[in-house]
């Protein structure tokens, strides 16, 4: 298996594709990963926001059918393995964008996977709000929205960059798995050459190109999340 890794043609071969393959594979699995997680945090938001505040006795109590549903719906998303999502949305990632295959054809089924759990993720960063900070605000009669808007969202701010760090990096994990139907980036790359060609070399790169992206989305986050958090300021 590894006995001409690193033979003369074998790195001739990896530079010319390091060369002219990766620098766009690259940009296509950023170009994923940041979308398809925008569009995760538009939609699942809202529903963690909802799932906080619609239960009873909480600050807008929701009908309890439409919690259970909600609940159910999000729960039978997130048990559906990423793979096999891919292939039950292609109805709806070819009405969407037109095909299946293709690098923004991937974004479809990232963002159906990736929305259920920002939604839980939100739902756990809104519940670590000081309920006596919700309790002021209602006292001075704000309402319901006002509260979102002005105290739930942005007391948990550094709890939901830390969260929107784990999404990405689980996004950019599913990103390398969509290169199986045809999805663009590294993972297309690491399948290609080192499943289907046995081009070991070429896979390691992209693996390893893969966790510096990793790296790179973690310590921004968690950069973020430390300068937002009254917290640590406060300390100092």
């Amino acid at each position: 298996m590894f006995n001409d890794l690193f033979s003369p043609e074998t790195l001739s071969e990896a530079w010319l594709i390091i060369r002219t393959q990766f620098p766009l594979a690259i940009w296509e699995t950023v170009y994923v990963t940041v979308l398809a997680t925008a569009f995760a945090i538009i939609l699942g938001l809202p529903l963690g926001v909802l799932l906080v505040v619609g239960e009873k006795n909480s600050i807008l109590p929701l009908p309890g059918w439409f919690m259970k549903a909600l609940n159910v719906i999000i729960n039978l998303l997130r048990s559906v393995p990423f793979l096999i999502l891919m292939i039950l949305v292609f109805p709806l990632t070819r009405l969407i964008v037109g095909t299946v295959v293709g690098t923004t054809a991937s974004i479809v089924p990232l963002v159906i996977a990736a929305f259920p759990f920002v939604a839980r993720l939100a739902e756990g960063s809104l519940r670590e709000v000081n309920p006596n900070t919700i309790e002021m605000a209602q006292s001075m009669g704000a309402s319901p929205f006002q509260i979102i808007v002005q105290v739930l969202i942005p007391e948990s701010i550094p709890s939901l960059i830390s969260n929107a760090t784990i999404a990405i990096t689980t996004i950019l994990g599913y990103s390398a798995m969509s290169g199986i139907i045809g999805g663009g980036g590294l993972g297309k790359i690491a399948i290609n050459y080192g499943y289907y060609r046995y081009q070991y070399l070429i896979m390691f790169l992209a693996v390893i190109l893969l966790i510096v992206l990793v790296q790179v989305f973690q310590s921004v986050g968690t950069k973020l999340a430390v300068k937002t958090d009254k917290r640590l300021k406060n300390k100092e």
